[in-house]
């Protein structure tokens, strides 16, 4: 199947990581439905791609809401007619606070979107990979570093992104009789509006404040183009793409 006939949901892209895999995905030649919260933005990342406005889909989605992620993946298919790609990008956090500072609505709110919402956009995609014809497709989820190790104070975003890479690992296994790949890709540090303070400096596990390095976000979306054009008996399960020196490798 080519690129051209090939159709992608890609979750919180009205900036950062996911504006950019959009505009790649599009340029590509993909047919992309994008979702996020704010429209304006889908539509100015739409515009920022240059696409014909029967490549791209611009729907206002808060994926923690079931009503609207069942809006995003009914109106997709609508258009385009089937789903090969999904990438489960948004996600949320908090200020930085050690456990007794986080209030029991602002752990519900992390774990309503990077959690729950992961599994909403994943449960109505598999639902269509598995019935359509030809049956497949593939599911990226975006784990982060965070999946693997912790930044002090990020007991929520910490638990959550552990918890998807479980969810990727049983998702994988229970796609594999109808050709849904599952897979995961941790990023650390790539330079967008969220890690700007990464050059300014963010807490250490010795509890002093360092400058971190940063990536190309382009690098990451290039990463999550070619995850996803793998043929269907191929897979990258996992995936960590950061900036090389950031401190990952000996965290702690």
């Amino acid at each position: 199947m080519t690129s051209t006939s090939r159709v992608a949901i890609i979750t919180g892209a009205s900036g950062g990581i996911g504006r950019q895999v959009a505009i790649t995905f599009l340029q590509a030649g993909y047919r992309t439905a994008i979702a996020g919260r704010r429209k304006a933005a889908l539509d100015e990342t739409l515009e920022l791609a240059g696409c014909p406005d029967d490549q791209g889909l611009a729907v206002a989605c808060d994926v923690s809401d079931v009503a609207a992620v069942d809006r995003l993946f009914d109106q997709t298919v609508a258009k385009f007619g089937r789903l090969d790609v999904l990438f489960n990008n948004a996600g949320t956090n908090t200020p930085a606070m050690t456990p007794d500072e986080i209030t029991p609505e602002q752990w519900q709110m992390v774990v309503n979107v990077n959690l729950t919402g992961v599994f909403l956009c994943t449960r109505r995609a598999f639902a269509i990979m598995r019935n359509q014809q030809p049956m497949g497709g593939r599911i990226i989820n975006n784990g982060s570093i965070s999946a693997h190790v912790p930044r002090p104070g990020s007991a929520p975003y910490t638990a959550t992104k552990h918890a998807v890479s479980g969810l990727t690992k049983t998702t994988a296994l229970d796609g594999r009789p109808f050709d849904i790949a599952c897979c995961q890709i941790d990023i650390g540090n790539a330079a967008t509006d969220m890690t700007e303070r990464m050059s300014t400096g963010v807490p250490q596990a010795d509890g002093s404040m360092a400058a971190e390095p940063t990536m190309d976000a382009q690098h990451v979306a290039d990463a999550v183009l070619h995850m996803a054009s793998l043929p269907s008996d191929v897979v990258v399960q996992t995936m960590t793409i950061m900036a090389a020196k950031m401190p990952f490798v000996g965290r702690g």
